[in-house]
């Protein structure tokens, strides 16, 4: 967050200002996929597909926020006789007040770190996802709804049946008879 205390530069103001955007998209991406992933914990179908649609919303702002980015190193790069992708944080901080280079270091710490753990839960709900998929696939298999070739829970949420396949009335799950 930009300090009371700071006197900005119009420079300093925008790349700050452009942080602290960052941050709270980051913030809100992270709220998003740990309710996600606390959704596909319970699991509550309905949840994860809500928090599917936030991320995604989250997702499209975060590629907006890409674009300011790029003019931010572009404007950096012009001002330092460099390519914008050859600016580092510490090559625009020279451009900046020393209140303001510790800010935007400050923030982009912060950012970075968001940016891992967003990165971890990701990764946890994925795999619980796959977890969760791979048990309804065994179970369509199971009950005889047969994918397209052994009986498989499709990504597009299809069940294909194949004539081989026995149906669930005549498979018999649990067999009680001795």
């Amino acid at each position: 967050m930009i300090g009371s205390d700071l006197t900005l530069s119009p420079f300093g103001a925008e790349v700050l200002a452009h942080l602290d955007t960052q941050l709270r998209s980051a913030r809100s991406l992270l709220d998003a996929v740990l309710r996600q992933g606390r959704a596909i914990r319970v699991p509550d179908v309905d949840a994860v597909l809500t928090g599917l649609a936030e991320i995604e919303s989250e997702m499209e702002r975060r590629a907006g926020l890409e674009h300011d980015r790029a003019r931010l190193l572009g404007r950096a790069g012009d001002t330092l006789g460099i390519a914008a992708h050859m600016v580092t944080l510490d090559a625009m901080t020279t451009l900046l007040s020393p209140g303001e280079a510790q800010a935007a270091r400050t923030s982009s710490a912060e950012l970075r770190g968001l940016l891992e753990e967003i990165g971890r839960e990701h990764r946890a709900n994925r795999a619980l996802m796959r977890q969760e998929l791979a048990f309804l696939d065994h179970l369509m298999r199971t009950l005889g709804a047969g994918g397209s070739e052994a009986g498989t829970y499709e990504a597009d949420r299809r069940v294909h049946a194949t004539p081989s396949t026995p149906s669930a009335a005549t498979l018999r799950v649990l067999d009680l008879e001795a």
